[in-house]
């Protein structure tokens, strides 16, 4: 299988589908991965611009994915780049051929996340399985009715990869804490008789 993941910004699939991600590779998928902000803007003072791309470029080698694309839209800004967003994914639909597409869920009220689940949208809905992950900070309504049973492994690899975000560490992300990450999983699981689960909202599912 295929698989297109989508970042609005540098550490979103992490944090929404990392113990998806790591279990999807102990399966051998293939892998695409954007990122549409490296967030410039949204580094602790005194660090460089481009630290949450070095700090994604560490993932992808941890990882061992090869195949990803990194854009630089203005972080908060990326609903003035719509028709360009549109355009690359129609670029990358073309040349990869995804079978699923994970990204941001459509009711997230973060302005980046819902202009590439949008874009997202309009790019892949004929063609191929739309995801869209959990963001508990920015989600009024969200209705996971996918749930990917985890183990441990998974979770403790999605916080390997969170832990080379170390910018977002001294900004005291609530949101990065293994306590966290471990609590929902475990949240999640209980609601599909696993001991961990990550979940997500069908946008389209194409068998």
């Amino acid at each position: 299988m295929k698989v297109l993941l989508l970042s609005p910004h540098t550490d979103d699939v992490e944090l929404g589908a990392g113990g998806t991600v790591a279990r999807l590779l102990e399966e051998n998928h293939e892998f695409f991965w954007v990122v549409f902000s490296v967030c410039e803007d949204a580094v602790p003072k005194g660090m460089p611009k481009n630290t949450l791309k070095e700090e994604f470029l560490s993932v992808i080698k941890f990882l061992g994915i090869k195949n990803y694309k990194i854009f630089n839209f203005k972080n908060k800004f990326l609903y003035n780049h719509r028709q360009e967003i549109l355009e690359e994914l129609w670029k990358i639909k073309k040349k990869f051929k995804p079978d699923l597409v994970i990204g941001p869920s459509l009711n997230d009220s973060h302005q980046d996340h819902n202009t590439v689940a949008m874009e997202a949208f309009r790019c892949f809905k004929k063609e191929c399985s739309i995801l869209g992950y959990e963001a508990p900070c920015n989600n009024r309504e969200f209705n996971f009715d996918f749930f990917c049973r985890l183990e441990k492994r998974h979770i403790e690899k999605k916080i390997k990869m969170l832990e080379f975000y170390k910018s977002q560490y001294i900004l005291n992300r609530s949101y990065f804490s293994k306590e966290f990450i471990y609590s929902l999983a475990k949240v999640r699981g209980t609601q599909c008789n696993s001991k961990y689960a990550e979940v997500f909202e069908v946008i389209r599912w194409i068998k």
